[in-house]
């Protein structure tokens, strides 16, 4: 083994030893509430398919014919020769969708998030970021170069008192804040009116990742800034189109001369090959099936299964309703131990762990899709019971473990 195998073999072993390495899953079969991995059929409670589009006929059907008429890779970057009439078309949609002038897309909503936050501010600037936010948004602000403040998570007070200091700091200087709608992790959500109140108030700009709300919440399902009443009130609107939406990509949408900004300034967009245009031609299709009563009636269906576990598993419902319910078992090698014991029953829910979360806060992070059946929500109710009751939540030492259950039979 030469000297960088070795160097490579003992950082791994770090990884090991704190019960924090990863190794990736074969999935044999679409995403669906019953996937095939590892041989055999599994429970999949794991997917952000959240409206169960990813295996639509409509999104299926429209990416073979964008293939057809377009072939399968894009050529170049946008800016290049690699522009083509899906990448335009899937804008438009996002644009009018969100109700905003214009829209980009990108190849993931990490790319997204790098190419907007890098592209607003420089080191004279400030950032400003919820404790909670996204991975992608972390560093995009740490890459940016602009002053990083952290405010504690969903806290005004914390938030404003960042604000004033930022203010009293360089009062010329942009202010930007951060934060998801709807929480990855948690499934919680963020108080959009007061921080967009302070958002003003503070002449500041609020770029708001709505990746796990859009097509989900509001009246036209546009998302939480939609259902907060705020959504002409922020300036930078992102989100994925690999949630709700069933495809992959992420987007960001606002002013006209915001999109023109990242044209000329976002170098993951610039300095990319664009996205295949089967994939952009699918995501038109999805928001315009979301759009539709068949959405509409899948958006209902998922919140009713919310509310089926909440109810049966109060444990998982202590938030406003989300299909990301999380399980907090805090010790890592607890929370693969209880991660194995649902996969030997047929229930596929991994372990969540540092850094996508903090240390000593590993959990089982449980999501729900529209197209699981009443049968699926009982074999999930039954195996997390059978697991209390087996020790392997460990709920003596982490009391927010435990797995409560309503007294009625169901």
């Amino acid at each position: 083994m030469s000297r960088f195998e070795t160097e490579l073999e003992r950082r791994l072993e770090d990884i090991r030893s704190t019960n924090l390495f990863r190794q990736l899953r074969r999935i044999d079969s679409p995403q669906s509430p019953e996937i095939q991995a590892d041989s055999r059929s599994l429970l999949n409670f794991s997917s952000n398919d959240y409206l169960g589009f990813a295996n639509e006929p409509a999104l299926k059907e429209a990416a073979i014919r964008a293939v057809e008429r377009f072939g399968v890779g894009s050529g170049s970057s946008r800016l290049i020769c690699g522009s083509l009439g899906p990448h335009h078309d899937l804008e438009d949609a996002i644009a009018s969708f969100k109700e905003q002038p214009a829209a980009l897309s990108f190849s993931s909503g990490f790319a997204a998030a790098l190419g907007a936050i890098g592209s607003l501010v420089t080191r004279d600037d400030v950032v400003i970021l919820d404790k909670l936010s996204h991975a992608c948004l972390i560093d995009a602000a740490r890459l940016s170069g602009a002053a990083l403040r952290i405010f504690n998570h969903n806290d005004m007070e914390d938030l404003e008192s960042i604000l004033r200091w930022a203010r009293d700091r360089a009062r010329d200087s942009t202010v930007l804040i951060v934060t998801e709608s709807v929480f990855s992790m948690d499934g919680d959500h963020a108080p959009l009116k007061e921080i967009v109140d302070l958002k003003d108030k503070y002449d500041a700009w609020l770029m708001l990742d709505e990746a796990h709300a859009t097509g989900l919440y509001g009246a036209n399902l546009r998302g939480l800034a939609e259902a907060a009443g705020v959504g002409s009130r922020v300036e930078i609107q992102m989100g994925t189109l690999g949630k709700a939406l069933g495809v992959s990509g992420g987007f960001i949408c606002g002013a006209r001369p915001l999109i023109d900004l990242l044209i000329n300034r976002a170098r993951p967009f610039i300095f990319s090959t664009a996205p295949s245009p089967a994939i952009c031609a699918a995501a038109t299709a999805g928001l315009a099936l979301l759009q539709t009563e068949f959405g509409r009636n899948r958006q209902r269906a998922l919140f009713e299964r919310v509310a089926q576990v909440t109810a049966r598993l109060p444990a998982l419902g202590k938030g406003p309703p989300c299909p990301i319910l999380p399980l907090v078992v805090g010790d890592e090698t607890n929370a693969l131990a209880a991660a194995s014991a649902l996969r030997e029953r047929g229930l596929l829910i991994p372990a969540i762990r540092f850094p996508a979360v903090p240390r000593n806060q590993a959990r089982l992070r449980l999501t729900l899709s529209a197209t699981h059946s009443q049968k699926d929500i009982d074999s999930l109710r039954d195996a997390l019971i059978a697991l209390q009751m087996d020790g392997a939540l460990n709920p003596g030492s982490k009391p927010e473990a435990a797995i409560q259950t309503e007294s009625r039979t169901t």
